[in-house]
């Protein structure tokens, strides 16, 4: 070919692709919805708006038992949807394996964002956020790569770490079965597959459901939830309890005590357990008295005692008398080496969580901030809180309010508009159709806390 020739072939594509319909034009700059699969096995997907402002959002999903296993870019359909409006590109991946699978999610995630910059290229900003058991994925990956991204938000987030959480899930089952059950064969850890552990939660929860007939059982089932701190309003679907209603307060935490026993406290620990190699909690040692003297229901538990006439001290005794349950030292050192935090932040992290959450209790935020704080990155961490039930029940207007105030905070350098108010006036400008309900709030210690920040925590 000549090179008039291909001048003139050139000239004539110009004029072809400067005279094409609109509905042409308009369909080269559609908005682009990637679905992939990584070399692991598992799944990513990926939305770019036309307008992308040059900014990605790696989500990482909450716990996902299985079988069911699909990869989300977003927390929600309404979030999403007002994130893409705002120009922002969304991706993630599932994780190659269900459960306890941080060993997979933090290189999926992070194999998710370079096969997202192969295909559009760098991203000028790079923001981890995920929720639940995707802010402990988020955070992983702001402590262990933080060149990859420039912030991080964690939002209901399982902030306290691996070992921290087992340990708190393992002592409301511990007083259930002593103080409900026990003669019962019903083991709590070194659960050796799905049917012991299934056995175990249906043995339990036929103890609780029985108890909570009588003053004295509905007394003791507020002990348990008050060890892991579950609160008295936790769904949004329960009316909020008045302050000193305590038999309401109970009746909801009644609920969750049930759904605790019958997931995260056998079944899931049954699958982490599998992976560490062992029973990775521990509470030998543990002063019960003690931590319920600092749990944020104490108050709760009391009154029901009295009303019940049962003696309170009299179970704390028992429950300290009974026979303890001991760590595999290796099963520990796994979870704390996979799933505990350093607390060592060297890009900013917003952490957000609602007040009313039995899942993972707000206190988790305590646990958090006592880590970070010991490495020395307190400045580079701030903590807001909705006055809200359940797990992860923000509203799309919290939700992108939060991630505009960590946005700020890497435009500028310092931390503007955390407070209350600030925020809400950030979440009803995003999205006056949906509620706005950042308090000031301040969580009780974490009952047990663990971190790699405190070399003397559990021993």
């Amino acid at each position: 070919m000549t090179t008039g020739t291909r001048t003139a072939l050139a000239a004539a594509l110009l004029l072809a692709l400067t005279t094409l319909p609109t509905s042409a034009v308009a369909a080269a700059s559609d908005p682009v919805h990637v679905d992939g699969r990584l070399p692991s096995g598992a799944m990513y997907v990926m939305d770019v708006p036309a307008d992308w402002n040059g900014t990605v959002l790696l989500f990482s999903h909450g716990y996902t038992p299985g079988p069911a296993n699909p990869a989300q870019d977003a927390p929600d359909a309404a979030t999403k949807a007002l994130l893409l409006q705002r120009g922002y590109a969304l991706i993630g991946s599932s994780y190659a394996t269900t459960g306890w699978a941080v060993t997979d999610a933090v290189p999926d995630q992070l194999a998710t964002l370079t096969a997202f910059t192969e295909r559009f290229g760098t991203a000028s900003r790079t923001i981890a956020w995920g929720q639940s058991y995707g802010g402990l994925v988020t955070t992983a990956i702001a402590e262990r790569h933080p060149e990859r991204i420039d912030g991080s938000l964690s939002l209901c987030g399982l902030v306290h770490g691996g070992v921290a959480n087992w340990n708190s899930t393992l002592d409301p089952v511990f007083a259930l079965k002593t103080l409900l059950a026990p003669g019962a064969d019903i083991p709590l850890v070194n659960l050796p597959d799905r049917q012991t552990a299934a056995a175990a939660a249906n043995t339990l929860t036929a103890a609780v459901e029985t108890a909570q007939a009588t003053p004295a059982g509905r007394a003791r089932i507020a002990l348990a939830a008050a060890l892991h701190n579950i609160p008295g309003w936790n769904q949004p679907t329960q009316p909020r309890p008045a302050a000193t209603d305590w038999a309401a307060q109970q009746a909801n935490q009644y609920e969750a005590v049930k759904g605790l026993v019958k997931l995260p406290a056998f079944s899931w620990r049954q699958e982490a357990e599998t992976r560490a190699g062992g029973n990775m909690s521990w509470n030998t040692g543990v002063d019960y008295a003690k931590l319920l003297g600092q749990s944020s229901v104490a108050k709760e538990v009391t009154e029901l005692y009295k009303e019940a006439g049962l003696s309170l001290k009299a179970d704390l005794a028992t429950l300290n008398r009974a026979p303890r349950v001991s760590a595999d030292p290796d099963a520990v050192a796994w979870m704390a080496s996979t799933s505990s935090f350093t607390g060592e932040l060297t890009k900013p992290q917003l952490a957000v969580h609602t007040t009313g959450d039995a899942l993972i209790p707000v206190q988790a935020e305590s646990a958090l901030k006592r880590a970070v704080t010991a490495a020395g990155s307190a400045s580079r961490l701030r903590q807001a809180y909705t006055d809200n039930a359940g797990h992860c029940t923000f509203s799309p207007a919290e939700q992108v309010a939060a991630l505009d105030t960590l946005e700020d905070r890497l435009d500028t350098g310092t931390w503007v508009g955390t407070d209350p108010a600030a925020l809400n006036s950030r979440a009803t400008k995003a999205d006056p159709t949906t509620p706005a309900r950042y308090v000031t709030y301040r969580p009780t210690a974490y009952p047990r806390p663990y971190d790699l920040a405190h070399p003397a925590d559990g021993r």
